[in-house]
């Protein structure tokens, strides 16, 4: 059973949002070990001070070793440090913010307020002498742990953004693509049905020209049938797109010279004097689909068509063997295309015409690149003087 669209997208949707979510949960686990070994190296830095304090106070020479250990240690600590004796009564403090003008007093009493913050976050290290309390360090986190600690929460907050943007943008690139698609479908649409419709036209105003004519009323007849099989082949063709069709062995020089025969019997019709002529070998054949690959044949000459404005049109197909492949080029002597459209001509929705260009190519290249497994690009193309697509199709096995 093929999944639905909209079950794709609830797919692919839950599946970025577990993806996310595993982002978030390594950003944060990674960073908080990173913000735990911080810790502990400024819990061992504290420490460090702690049993200096302590061998400084079981020695003789108190001033030297304080004078080291103020020089050596304290001086490179860039976390918030409150040095008190037994009792709690500040003797010293470090990286706390002061505040201009607040009496000594009251400050004593914010410095107070700070040790209960500092003891809620990391038990104090204490400094004893001889199993006796002398004084207590009361620590708090770097500027840098406490910035690590918010930064995963803002990286999630910036990659959340980035998803919504990035979301909304999707959301209007694919509607904009649906629309393109509709506008395409329904100009491929009627340049499918109005060579023969203009056609079938034709052919009844020649009927009534020509109804006591019995021989000429036969061709006729014929002709119009030819064009009545041609519609019911189009509707064959739009109900294989999204199906994988089957494909056999076949000659694309008789597929292309069956296409150019209808069009070179209805280009007096259609008001234009273009000459289509086709060359190459009819014995090499390739994988196949005959409606298909007729489809392809024919947008390529009715956007030539619509290209061509000189009085002298002409439209050349040329079939050769390369390298076990099949190379069809189709060259016109049409206005041509921009360098910078080569590829926005495959693209739905694009058009630069009254006709054509709008879905036609862009099944074309589905059709020989993802149901026969080839290529089709714009070999050459130059303003005033013509385009040449190119075809690239797997040969046959049986190709000799």
């Amino acid at each position: 059973m093929k999944m639905s669209g909209k079950a794709t997208s609830m797919n692919i949707k839950l599946t970025l949002l577990i993806i996310g979510a595993t982002i978030a949960i390594g950003t944060l686990y990674y960073t908080q070990n990173l913000v735990n070994r911080l810790q502990e190296r400024e819990k061992e830095i504290v420490q460090l001070y702690a049993s200096s304090l302590e061998s400084a106070a079981n020695t003789e020479t108190f001033n030297t070793d304080f004078t080291f250990t103020f020089q050596n240690i304290i001086q490179k600590i860039d976390f918030p440090l409150i040095l008190t004796d037994a009792e709690d009564q500040i003797i010293s403090y470090k990286n706390i913010d002061t505040i201009p003008g607040l009496p000594h007093e009251k400050f004593l009493i914010v410095l107070k307020e700070k040790i209960k913050k500092l003891s809620a976050n990391h038990l104090p290290i204490t400094v004893e002498s001889k199993g006796k309390l002398l004084q207590k360090i009361y620590y708090g986190d770097s500027s840098i742990i406490q910035r690590l600690r918010y930064y995963p929460f803002l990286q999630i907050i910036f990659a959340f953004l980035f998803i919504i943007i990035a979301y909304s943008s999707f959301s209007y690139i694919k509607k904009s693509e649906q629309s393109n698609i509709w506008v395409g479908m329904s100009k491929e649409t009627a340049h499918q049905l109005g060579t023969p419709i203009s056609s079938l036209m034709g052919w009844n105003e020649m009927l009534k020209m020509n109804y006591n004519n019995q021989d000429k009323v036969l061709d006729i007849s014929d002709e119009m049938a030819s064009d009545l099989k041609r519609l019911n082949k189009i509707t064959k063709r739009f109900s294989k797109i999204g199906s994988k069709p089957e494909l056999y062995d076949d000659s694309p020089h008789k597929v292309i010279e069956h296409v150019v025969n209808y069009f070179q019997r209805r280009l007096p019709q259609l008001g234009k004097n273009v000459l289509i002529t086709i060359e190459g070998n009819k014995e090499l054949k390739a994988k196949l689909n005959n409606e298909l690959f007729e489809w392809v044949i024919e947008n390529l000459i009715k956007n030539a068509l619509d290209a061509i404005e000189n009085k002298e049109g002409k439209i050349h197909f040329t079939i050769n063997a390369r390298h076990k492949n099949i190379e069809i080029e189709a060259v016109d002597n049409g206005k041509g295309i921009e360098p910078n459209r080569k590829k926005d001509v495959f693209r739905p929705g694009y058009s630069t015409k009254r006709r054509g260009w709008g879905l036609g190519l862009s099944l074309s290249k589905r059709i020989i690149e993802d149901y026969h497994k080839g290529k089709i690009f714009v070999k050459h193309s130059a303003i005033n003087e013509g385009t040449t697509f190119k075809i690239i199709l797997r040969a046959s096995e049986k190709i000799t």
